[in-house]
């Protein structure tokens, strides 16, 4: 058997999704950003919706995801992606619209936006990517970072008298009415990269039944603002994001 025999259609395991570009990533080796971009991109491919999908990209180091994903995409200011997706959804709602967004977007500037679409219940996707840290802009405490947790601007770790409670958005969007699915998940084996993309599935067709919201958070690893190899990262994530933000879902009506 020669290699031509070996390189046929049906023997093939994995390959990139189509719906990828060839562009270079910008994100640091170990990000989990890729991971999920690449999940997206082949739900988008196997739902056949690559046509019909928009999606809203925000402020912070997943700001240049319109360079990967080969879809419609709209560009919205710092922490708005949920105003410009209902906006955008109304105008269209043939449409299958998402938004994409860190924490620092989604949970810090873009809180109010965040929960007041959701609280309507905006026939969107919502994709949360928590790494518990600003990532972009240097490494800052976000509102997920942990208790006792070091950032730039907290470098002997996150005090909760001085700096607060890190905030669970997540369980907050749980108990609004316009939400009918909100979980959260994790993309650091395969194991955890199915259980993900099953669920930003059920959200997109969730959609598609015009059922509501749609809330699916991914919870991450920032190796390079956490000063870890990408290993240790997903190593401390386990044992130190996972007891505070539990994966599984938390609402599905």
């Amino acid at each position: 058997m020669d290699i031509k025999e070996i390189i046929k259609e049906e023997n093939i395991v994995y390959k990139k999704s189509a719906v990828l570009t060839d562009k270079d990533t910008h994100y640091c080796p170990g990000c989990t950003h890729g991971v999920v971009h690449r999940i997206i991109a082949e739900l988008i491919e196997e739902m056949g919706i690559q046509e019909t999908t928009i999606g809203i990209a925000p402020v912070g180091c997943s700001v240049f995801a319109y360079d990967y994903i080969d879809i419609d995409w709209q560009e919205a200011a710092h922490g708005r992606a949920p105003a410009l997706a209902t906006a955008v959804k109304r105008l269209m709602p043939e449409k299958n619209v998402f938004s994409y967004q860190g924490d620092g977007d989604l949970a810090a500037i873009g809180t109010a936006e965040t929960i007041h679409a959701c609280n309507r219940g905006e026939n969107i996707v919502m994709v949360f990517i928590n790494n518990g840290i600003y990532g972009m802009t240097g490494g800052q405490m976000a509102p997920t970072t942990l208790p006792g947790m070091k950032a730039s601007t907290c470098p002997t770790g996150r005090e909760t008298k001085h700096d607060g409670h890190p905030l669970k958005i997540t369980e907050l969007i749980a108990q609004l009415p316009g939400t009918c699915f909100v979980t959260r998940q994790a993309a650091h084996t395969p194991a955890a990269v199915r259980k993900t993309k099953k669920a930003i599935k059920k959200a997109f067709e969730n959609q598609m039944q015009n059922k509501g919201t749609s809330f699916v958070e991914v919870v991450s690893t920032c190796n390079s603002g956490w000063k870890m190899t990408p290993a240790k990262a997903n190593k401390w994530m386990e044992e130190n994001m996972f007891p505070f933000y539990p994966l599984g879902d938390m609402k599905d009506e």
